[in-house]
């Protein structure tokens, strides 16, 4: 089906439409009015379904990377099952199985040179909400979902690299993108994390578990992740992690939050994986509350006062939006504290996709009361992601191993996957050595600084106090 037809066929299951700004978030008829509306405005970006070639196929035209194409799709995937509307399932599933590569791992040659640790990392994700959904699978060549995100695991636990920092992952996979190789980001560690985490409730399999106890350690250990439970950006390889780029971002934060309340049910309420997650959520509190009259209003604090946001960063803000939301379905005592938090985003965020000729259309600051003309991508799946998420509670928890059609129409006979899998060893290594001292600082607004962006392309940056100088490192965006 193509594009146009399946918007329309979208719009026109909606009964009545309800404009963002007008949302009623008591009343679930109306948040799905308004989750529709803005899939909608997402999908408009999207035509690679219509022209159908290998370079247009799943992914959004520049100058939106492959990852973020990755991540559109998993909150189209959120779209389907939280508000049960599959006028997209079709095209989900098209772009999703286009993109599995040659071995299905999502090791995908047309994208080697933009596909990094991270960028795999989100189209994993997608493809997990797509297995624990028990999302249709309809092309019978093709792994199933869950053997899909296996294969992924496979491919990124032996990039596993204790040549420097004593172990993690790089930021980058191939040497043509050098100014990633030796840089080791709380993303691609994260994101590895997170799988870990999922794959061991979805196959029963506990060397997953060990897994993501490994890499936790490790990034408690390196300094990721801070005795507050912050998460910062990363550090570079060049000098052992030795000085911790205190650069932060909503995403890296959201993706190690689910990774842990995952854990804690699978692990049945360890109170371990319990208390980590409720102190990650505390920490998220820095993503909130911008100004006085902004109350519980989300916003990229790195960027977004101080109009940095490159395109990769007006998307963050929805990735923190589906971890918080999702980590109610594994940790219930989470939802007071997120709900809070996440219904006052929700109403500014619809306040903000007020924009366009027909007033449906997204802005990226949600805390100015309404439409700031910054339009985009990100901007939408940022909305749509908070929006439809107050939709959790109605909808079923993601299912775990005995729960998952492992193949087309027939249960997974068995708790564990049956694709083999890397065994670990159970010794986790420490860096030789770590710093929690800050980074030194320049504010110079005049000045400008050339960072490494995803694929080895570049981005302008003005220099703020946000910048981390101390060892010369790049920053680590997905």
């Amino acid at each position: 089906m193509h594009m146009k037809s399946v918007r329309a066929a979208a719009l026109a299951a909606a009964a009545t439409v309800t404009l963002p700004k007008d949302i009623n978030i008591n009343d679930t008829s109306s948040i799905r009015s308004v989750a529709s509306t803005l899939a909608w405005e997402l999908m408009a970006w999207y035509s690679g379904n219509v022209t159908n070639t290998p370079t247009t196929i799943a992914v959004f035209p520049e100058p939106y990377y492959w990852w973020e194409a990755g991540a559109a799709w998993g909150a189209m995937l959120d779209y389907s099952h939280y508000t049960g509307d599959s006028s997209y399932d079709d095209v989900i599933s098209q772009a999703l199985l286009s993109q599995v590569g040659p071995k299905f791992d999502f090791m995908v040659p047309e994208h080697y040179g933009s596909e990094g640790n991270d960028d795999q990392a989100f189209w994993s994700f997608a493809i997990l909400n797509a297995a624990e959904r028990n999302f249709p699978q309809p092309e019978d060549s093709i792994p199933p979902w869950l053997d899909i995100a296996v294969n992924i695991w496979n491919t990124m636990v032996a990039r596993w690299n204790t040549t420097t920092c004593g172990g993690g992952l790089p930021w980058q996979i191939f040497e043509s993108n050098p100014n990633g190789m030796s840089y080791k980001n709380s993303v691609s560690n994260g994101g590895f994390f997170q799988m870990s985490a999922r794959l061991a409730r979805a196959t029963g399999n506990n060397t997953y578990l060990e897994w993501a106890q490994k890499v936790w350690d490790w990034s408690e250990a390196v300094g990721f992740v801070d005795s507050n439970f912050n998460v910062y950006d990363g550090a570079d390889g060049k000098n052992n992690c030795a000085v911790v780029n205190k650069l932060s971002f909503s995403y890296a934060q959201g993706i190690y939050l689910y990774g842990a309340a995952v854990l804690y049910n699978y692990t049945d309420g360890n109170q371990t994986w319990g208390d980590r997650t409720m102190s990650l959520l505390k920490a998220a509190d820095s993503y909130f509350s911008p100004y006085p009259n902004s109350t519980n209003v989300m916003f990229e604090h790195a960027c977004e006062p101080y109009g940095l946001c490159n395109n990769d960063m007006k998307s963050f803000k929805g990735y923190l939006s589906r971890f918080m939301w999702a980590a109610t379905r594994m940790m219930p005592s989470t939802l007071p504290r997120v709900q809070t938090l996440l219904n006052a985003s929700a109403v500014a965020a619809a306040n903000a996709c007020s924009g366009g000729e027909n007033g449906t259309v997204c802005g990226q600051k949600w805390y100015v009361g309404g439409f700031d003309g910054v339009t985009g991508l990100g901007q939408q799946m940022t909305a749509l992601e908070t929006v439809q998420g107050l939709l959790a509670q109605e909808v079923a928890a993601p299912f775990k191993a005995g729960q998952i059609k492992h193949v087309k129409g027939v249960e997974n006979p068995s708790s564990s996957s049956t694709v083999p899998i890397v065994s670990m060893t159970s010794t986790v290594l420490a860096p030789a050595s770590t710093s929690t001292a800050a980074p030194s600082v320049t504010a110079t607004p005049s000045s400008s600084i050339k960072l490494s962006a995803a694929g080895g392309s570049f981005v302008d940056w003005k220099l703020t106090a946000l910048l981390f100088l101390g060892s010369g490192s790049v920053l680590g965006f997905a």
